[in-house]
């Protein structure tokens, strides 16, 4: 049997065809069909676990304890404290930035 494509001249189809089953076999046993398999009887039965295969449990655990008493003006001064000094960064941020790109235009035109 050849099992590359032929370098001779195509025969149209003939390389494709099925071969012909009256042709004599390849040497190959002919296929042994599977045998037949055992009923499938289900998972084997387990033994039920004993009383006390469960690890000891506290029966009543402690109430949480209370959080203290939130102080809303405090939080809000200290976001207002925060967000001033956020903006007053980003503002000498942006003067620094400012003041590079104008000296690296002014060097570029000059």
């Amino acid at each position: 049997m050849n099992v590359s494509s032929p370098t001779s001249v195509p025969d149209d189809d003939a390389y494709w065809q099925r071969p012909d089953p009256a042709a004599e076999p390849l040497g190959r046993p002919e296929p042994v069909p599977p045998a037949r398999p055992a009923d499938y009887q289900g998972p084997p039965r387990a033994d039920p676990p004993p009383a006390d295969w469960r690890p000891p449990t506290i029966a009543h655990p402690p109430s949480p304890r209370q959080l203290p008493p939130q102080n809303f003006e405090a939080l809000d001064d200290a976001e207002g404290s925060a967000r001033t000094v956020t903006y007053g960064i980003g503002l000498v941020a942006g003067a620094i930035a400012l003041i590079i790109v104008c000296l690296l235009c002014a060097r570029l035109i000059f």
